[in-house]
Parts: C-alpha cells; sequence; structure tokens
C-alpha cells in the first residue's frame, strides 16, 4: 500500500472521530439553562397586555348589503369597553362592486362589533384605484351599508389636481348600484391638467 493510501484510510478514521470529539465539547461546555428566569419583557408591555385580552394580527372579512367584498387587518387589536375593540397599526381594503378599489389606514382606531361600526383617527390615509389619495385626522365607518365619512376635513390630490374639503363621504344611495365619493363643506380643488395626461 502506497504512502498515499494509507494517508487516505487514516483520515477516514481520525475525522468522523474529530467531529465527534467537537460535538460532545458543545454539550460538555453548554450553559445551562434556567427554565424560571424571567422572559424579557418591559414592565409597560406587560402592563398594557394585562389590562385585557389582545390579538396579534387580526384579520377580518365580509361584504356589505350591496355586495362590496370588505376586509380589515391590524397590528394588534385589544377589547375595550362595550363590545368596542381598540385597533393599532389600521388598515382596510373595500373593492367596491363596480370595481373600485378603496385602501384607507390609520395608526389606530375602534370596532362595534355588534352595530358593525367603526372609527379610525391618527394620520388617516384614503387612496382609491381611480385616482384620489387623500389625508385626513379621522373616519366614521358603518361597513355594512358601506358609509364612510370624515367628521372634519381631507386634503390630498384628486383626478383634477389638488383637492381641500371641509368634509368627505363615499356612501351608496337606496337602490343605486354605484357608490359615490362625495365632499362638501367649502370644495377648494385647483386644476391640474398634467394630472389628466399622466
Amino acid at each position: 500500500m502506497d504512502r498515499y493510501s494509507r494517508l487516505v484510510a487514516w483520515l477516514k478514521v481520525l475525522l468522523p472521530l474529530t467531529a465527534l470529539g467537537l460535538l460532545s465539547t458543545l454539550f460538555l461546555l453548554s450553559r445551562n439553562i434556567d427554565p424560571m428566569a424571567a422572559i424579557p419583557f418591559a414592565e409597560t408591555e406587560i402592563a398594557e397586555r394585562l389590562k385585557g385580552q389582545q390579538i396579534t394580527g387580526p384579520f377580518f372579512s365580509g361584504t356589505t348589503d350591496g355586495g362590496d367584498r370588505v376586509s380589515i387587518a391590524a397590528g394588534t387589536m385589544a377589547t375595550g369597553e362595550n363590545s368596542r375593540n381598540e385597533a393599532e397599526d389600521l388598515s382596510a381594503q373595500i373593492d367596491l362592486a363596480s370595481g373600485t378599489r378603496v385602501v384607507l389606514f390609520s395608526d389606530r382606531g375602534e370596532f362595534d362589533m355588534v352595530s358593525n361600526t367603526s372609527a379610525l383617527e391618527g394620520n388617516v390615509v384614503i387612496t382609491t384605484s381611480s385616482g384620489y389619495k387623500l389625508t385626513t385626522d379621522a373616519l366614521a365607518a358603518e361597513f355594512d351599508t358601506l358609509v364612510v365619512e370624515s367628521p372634519g376635513p381631507v386634503a390630498g390630490t384628486g383626478l383634477f389636481g389638488q383637492l381641500n374639503a371641509g368634509q368627505m363621504r363615499l356612501y351608496r344611495a337606496a337602490g343605486d348600484e354605484n357608490a359615490q365619493l362625495i365632499f362638501t363643506n367649502g370644495v377648494k380643488l385647483i386644476y391640474d391638467p398634467q394630472t389628466l395626461e399622466e
């Protein structure tokens, strides 16, 4: 047997033994984990979780009376008072029967599962597939009958340019197939023909 063959034969034995030795030292030298050690949570986070039941990443979906599809998601949701649920990092998507999509984002919101109403607050952003992007401080919504309205002013861009209004309402009138987006209370529109060209 030549020198190379003997070296290969020895390495076939030595390398697996070396690997077993290294693995055994991992188990011998590893630290003991105390199962009774405290879980690393901040005191404020524990206090918030103890206030009520909380769900992380909830998702709800359904349809309105007129056949529009509604889906709602949030970062967290906690039970509040009188069947109202409080949510953080909220998003809602409404696919209207006419084909238009309306997407809502807000920092927080409240849902009443009994009356099917909700209130969105804090940096509310409304975008539509028809070209509107609006911001407001708050929105009130009834998803079963599809009524979404802002109690205060809205601002943003629309189909024709810059838009400001004292109030906005998205709803479907009784007997009407299509939903309407209505602006009221001092509507100001700065017409920009380039918006239409784009």
